[in-house]
């Protein structure tokens, strides 16, 4: 069975808002405070987070809606992928977003650090980040 981490998070600001964040290199830089990254929305653009320690590429895009990558850390033995997916759903009708997320395929010995460090590189900074933008 592939390794997963399944975590789902509320946000305080709307999807489109959210896959912003995630998908511009300035305000992930600003958000993380992590030199600038190479991220776009495009489908197949590759991209690099956290001064080249994540490399991957964008599987699929779908605005307000998805995200998913390829994605791999630059320790993990050479062509060893695994798959993030951002799920949206802002079905409350209000303007807050719930956050699911899915990561699988990684190597089973970096789950627990992976399962903690998007919480606090992704979900805590981002949070703050959508705050601050209101």
């Amino acid at each position: 069975m592939p390794h997963t981490i399944h975590q789902e998070v509320t946000l305080d600001a709307d999807a489109g808002r959210v896959l912003e964040a995630l998908t511009d290199a300035a305000q992930f830089a600003q958000l993380t405070g992590a030199p600038a990254a190479r991220l776009s929305a495009t489908e197949g653009e590759r991209i690099e987070l956290f001064g080249g320690h994540i490399t991957g590429r964008n599987i699929e895009f779908v605005p307000s809606r998805r995200l998913v990558q390829a994605w791999r850390a630059a320790s993990w033995p050479e062509g060893a992928y695994s798959i993030v997916k951002f799920d949206l759903d802002q079905s409350n009708g209000g303007g807050s977003t719930r956050l699911i997320f899915d990561h699988t395929g990684f190597p089973e010995e970096h789950h627990d650090d992976l399962a903690a460090g998007w919480h606090k590189m992704y979900w805590e900074p981002l949070n703050r980040y959508l705050s601050r933008a209101r």
